[in-house]
């Protein structure tokens, strides 16, 4: 049966055998996300570490610019969501975008490990289209294995986000492994390898999801009008085209980013909000309801991203990693892994208990559960603010192991209350003809927030590399400000569950 559907219309699903209750192409997409997440996040603990060593020769005042790029970095990762969400949308539908965009990702990884900084951009830039093309489609395609009102979504959407988490846990610690087995093994540099097993990673995925995509019985392929294989080959033209500019809004610096950023979320809003007026009032209230959550999720990620910047630095220099878990010293790498056990331990007790609260009608409203995981990655930072106040050892001037540990953990709970059901939420509060372009600005407000966390995080560092000083006062901004977003988004919540009409 074909997924294609006239456009405007709801996509007629399939009949699928079920897998433990969820449609069998759900783990198909499960894996695939899982070596896609395995190649992402395989490179996350060496890009800001890398930064400083290669180009900057390992001097501490480094870590400011580290920070910036790898913030604008990741921007431009969620930012061109945007355009790939439109291209599964009207051009060449969600398999091929893919596809596609696993291609450019597997080129911009392998290019990376060439250390020569303009290549190294290059190489970053190619990653950032390809994540484009990748990262909102597939899971859009998520979401269209359901019905709108399918009670299994949610959960089905926290499943696939275990996924998610299962790479970004085996990648720091492989690669790190890595690094050390092959460092130096005939001039082979250790991030080089980092990279090079991070972008095999990514060929994985992209056969993992060539070869299984017909499990998936036309869901997400291109419509009548799309089918011509032309399509194909002129977005690919497009995408090497569009490779220059994000090198150059690599080169042009976090803050005039953040300029371009906004336009883009303001033109992005404007195209929702035409086409929900279009659709009538309850598709109108839907979207502005929609963006006013983005609009959290900026604050959200803001914060939440110092896991791959700040923290890095901080776990380096200021915590204390000897003699834990009967290991000389912790690798720094390995905090990178500490999130997504978190998660794949917690996700299913999340997904627990918004299911039996459901049964009790006592169940948040979507905002809630967004001002519950704004407020617990408030949590985190009090808890960095109470270390850096009263835990600091004198003699070496770092913090307990703990304290880091118990912060990723926390921040993780809050990820599980707001990330997997933004996805979920997107999905069904998109207009219906623009669901790919509403699941691109998720990930553009995301993008802004990784932004925003890059400035953020030079500042942490300062000018000199990060001190206790400098991390306290930065991680004490955080709290208070995180803290007056979740107690505002608490406030607001009935105000925008109105608008949401029924959508839960």
């Amino acid at each position: 049966m074909s997924g294609a559907a006239t456009p405007g219309q709801p996509v007629a699903i399939p009949e699928f055998k079920q897998i433990l209750g969820h449609p069998s192409p759900l783990w198909m997409l499960f894996m695939t996300e899982f070596w896609e997440r395995f190649a992402f996040y395989g490179i996350r603990w060496a890009l800001v570490l890398y930064i400083v060593t290669q180009f900057h020769a390992g001097a501490a005042a480094g870590q400011a610019d580290a920070n910036l790029t790898y913030g604008s970095y990741l921007a431009l990762v969620y930012a061109g969501a945007v355009f790939g969400g439109y291209v599964a949308d009207k051009i060449i539908g969600y398999q091929r975008s893919i596809l596609i965009g696993a291609a450019f990702m597997a080129v911009g990884l392998f290019a990376i490990s060439i250390p020569d900084p303009d290549i190294f951009k290059v190489g970053l830039a190619t990653i950032i289209v390809g994540n484009g093309m990748f990262k909102p489609n597939i899971s859009t395609m998520v979401g269209k294995l359901y019905a709108v009102s399918d009670t299994r979504r949610d959960s089905g959407f926290t499943i696939f986000y275990m996924g998610i988490n299962a790479g970004a846990f085996f990648a720091p610690i492989l690669t790190q492994l890595l690094a050390q087995k092959f460092a130096n093994l005939n001039d082979t540099p250790a991030y080089k390898v980092v990279f090079i097993a991070s972008g095999i990673g990514m060929l994985i995925s992209l056969v993992w999801f060539a070869i299984g995509r017909h499990t998936l019985k036309g869901i997400g392929a291109p419509d009548a009008k799309a089918i011509n294989p032309m399509r194909m080959v002129y977005v690919t033209i497009g995408a090497i085209a569009v490779i220059p500019v994000m090198y150059f809004l690599l080169k042009a610096g976090a803050a005039n980013l953040q300029i371009v950023l906004s336009i883009l979320f303001l033109g992005l809003v404007v195209m929702l909000m035409f086409e929900g007026i279009r659709d009538g009032k309850a598709a109108r209230d839907k979207t502005i309801a929609l963006l006013i959550i983005f609009a959290f999720n900026i604050l959200f990620w803001m914060f939440f991203e110092q896991a791959g910047s700040s923290f890095t630095f901080l776990a380096a220099n200021i915590v204390d990693r000897t003699n834990v878990f009967g290991m000389s010293t912790f690798p720094t790498a390995w905090f990178q892994s500490v999130n997504s056990v978190a998660i794949i331990v917690c996700a299913p007790l999340i997904a627990w208990v918004w299911i039996a609260m459901g049964r009790r009608n006592a169940n948040p409203s979507i905002p809630r559960k967004f001002g519950i995981g704004i407020l617990f990655n408030a949590v985190a930072f009090g808890l960095l603010m109470y270390a850096l106040t009263f835990l600091v050892d004198p003699t070496i001037n770092k913090v307990p192991f703990w304290t880091l540990f118990a912060v990723y953990w926390i921040q993780s709970i809050g990820e599980l209350c707001l990330s997997p059901i933004g996805l979920s939420m997107t999905t069904k509060l998109a207009p219906v003809r623009l669901v790919g372009l509403g699941m691109g600005g998720w990930f553009l407000s995301t993008g802004i927030g990784n932004n925003l966390s890059g400035i953020f995080a030079s500042h942490v560092s300062g000018q000199s590399g990060m001190s206790v000083a400098s991390a306290l006062s930065g991680y004490t901004f955080g709290f208070w400000s995180l803290t007056a977003g979740g107690v505002l988004l608490f406030l607001l919540a009935p105000q925008i569950q109105k608008l949401m009409h029924g959508v839960k």
